[in-house]
């Protein structure tokens, strides 16, 4: 039986079958979770719902996260199907492309700026509060996607970078407020997959060769490596986790320096 055998998982942020959180949805179904999926506009609808069927689910929602109403709708659905919730996995980011160009000041618009912080964190506040009389009783679990750029400067990252530092600050302050009530809110801060929305950052080729190469690891993380720490934290193995970002980066977070062509140790 799997660790999250039993457990309801609503998934939001897949857009293709490269996405990080389609890699968090077969680790979860594979582990025995029942899953539900939201699409984020209307042309990936066709994308999602044959994915979500190839794994048994039935439920797949809109969902722009930018409007309360729509997930007010989407919780309602859940709450008149499920009625009641384990699991709310939130991959959704996003800032405008000419945002994510040039220079940080130059390219930091004051809208890009609240469009970038409105969907990538606020919208994990806006769910996690709709989803909460779905996880009452139920020791649930909050998972949400950063990015080493929260916390470093990273060429092109620009306002994201900005964006997902809220967004950790998000994952302490609702695990602080919600972990009373036994729900549990982490963070897994990934290292750079391709993925559609990967490739609207500059230079992707060159920041996946380099953490390949400086990384203990001396690879690029998959989908399958970040679902499979996903699963861990939304189960009850990780009962006593919460508040906590996981880098699962291959170590490169860790390293200070490297030096090109030798071995580690050197």
């Amino acid at each position: 039986m799997g660790i999250l055998a039993g457990k309801r998982a609503l998934i939001i942020g897949v857009a293709t079958d490269r996405s990080i959180a389609w890699g968090i949805a077969q680790a979860m179904h594979a582990h025995g979770a029942t899953l539900a999926f939201t699409y984020g506009h209307e042309k990936l609808k066709d994308r999602v719902e044959p994915l979500a069927q190839s794994l048994g689910s039935t439920i797949v929602l809109p969902l722009d996260v930018t409007v309360d109403s729509e997930i007010d709708a989407v919780f309602a659905t859940l709450g008149s199907g499920w009625g009641s919730l384990d699991i709310l996995v939130h991959a959704v980011a996003f800032a405008p492309r000419e945002a994510l160009a040039g220079d940080f000041v130059a390219s930091t618009s004051r809208e890009a700026f609240a469009v970038a912080h409105d969907v990538s964190s606020y919208s994990l506040t806006a769910l996690s509060r709709a989803a909460l009389p779905l996880m009452a009783g139920r020791n649930g679990a909050i998972l949400t996607l950063s990015y080493l750029g929260a916390v470093r400067s990273v060429p092109a990252y620009n306002v994201m970078g900005l964006a997902k530092a809220s967004l950790e600050a998000n994952v302490r302050f609702l695990a602080a407020d919600l972990g009373p009530r036994g729900v549990r809110v982490n963070g897994i801060s990934a290292g750079p997959i391709k993925t559609l929305a990967a490739a609207g950052i500059p230079g992707l080729r060159k920041m996946l060769a380099h953490v390949a190469q400086a990384s203990p690891l001396r690879r690029n993380v998959s989908q399958e490596d970040v679902g499979k720490a996903a699963a861990f934290l939304c189960s009850d193995m990780a009962s006593g986790v919460t508040g906590e970002i996981l880098y699962v980066d291959g170590g490169f977070s860790t390293v200070g320096m490297s030096f090109q062509g030798e071995p580690a140790g050197v």
